[in-house]
């Protein structure tokens, strides 16, 4: 599942990584593949992205790191910044919640897309 994961570079969904999957392993089912992703991010190998589509989708680096989706192509990019870790003192602190993680998505057109349109 890992090595499907990792092939997929897009964020993909449950869907897409079934899909590659069952091109190796035509036996395999969805549950099994369901079942083991969700593992995988609740172990912490891999990680659950939530995006505004409301698919599920996976990412193969577990580390905190944000996301970018492109209106244009509807491709999803990694974030390279800083992470905001006193980000969830913050809201705790503001709110009273206890707060165990965040996701940060980023909005707008990738620098392909915004290229394409200028000309």
């Amino acid at each position: 599942m890992l090595d499907a994961l990792l092939k997929l570079s897009t964020h993909p969904t449950i869907e897409e990584i079934y899909a590659q999957i069952h091109k190796d392993h035509p036996s395999i089912s969805k549950t099994t593949v369901y079942r083991n992703l969700r593992g995988l991010a609740g172990g912490g190998i891999i990680r659950q992205v939530s995006l505004p589509d409301g698919l599920e989708r996976y990412d193969g680096s577990a580390h905190l790191h944000y996301h970018f989706k492109c209106k244009g192509c509807g491709c999803i990019y990694d974030v390279d910044i800083e992470n905001i870790i006193d980000i969830n003192d913050a809201v705790a602190g503001k709110h009273g919640f206890q707060v165990d993680s965040h996701d940060i998505v980023f909005s707008g057109v990738c620098l392909k897309c915004k290229t394409k349109n200028k000309t």
